[in-house]
């Protein structure tokens, strides 16, 4: 079984920093791209960065510039390092990976089950 968890969520002042970590643990052949989405209140999923395998990142516009996304192939592990932080990046949010099990012939997205994030004005 694979298993995707996020952590590092939490309540934080504006202009304050989080660290959001995200681990993938099982059977895992390969993963490629890796991504943090986020969902506030009444609003849909949005993407806020993305990495691949290779290192290769892209950014919600609405974060350039505040925030960065890293990953740890060795650890199977990726990062979301958060600055800046406003009221209006506060909501849930999600680690997605696509990744090959073991014994599975394709790579399929796996999901954690979401961090809260909350910034204070």
């Amino acid at each position: 079984q694979v298993q995707v968890m996020e952590s590092g969520g939490g309540l934080v002042q504006a202009g304050g920093s989080l660290r959001l970590s995200c681990a993938a643990s099982g059977r895992i052949v390969t993963i490629n791209r890796m991504a943090w989405y986020r969902q506030a209140p009444g609003k849909q999923r949005e993407l806020v960065a993305d990495i691949t395998n290779g290192g290769s990142t892209k950014y919600a516009d609405s974060v350039k510039g505040r925030f960065t996304i890293s990953r740890d192939n060795a650890k199977n592990t990726m990062y979301l390092q958060m600055s800046s932080l406003k009221p209006e990046d506060t909501a849930v949010y999600y680690c997605a990976a696509n990744l090959r099990q073991g014994g599975s012939t394709y790579a399929k997205d796996y999901w954690g089950q979401g961090t809260q994030v909350t910034v204070s004005s």
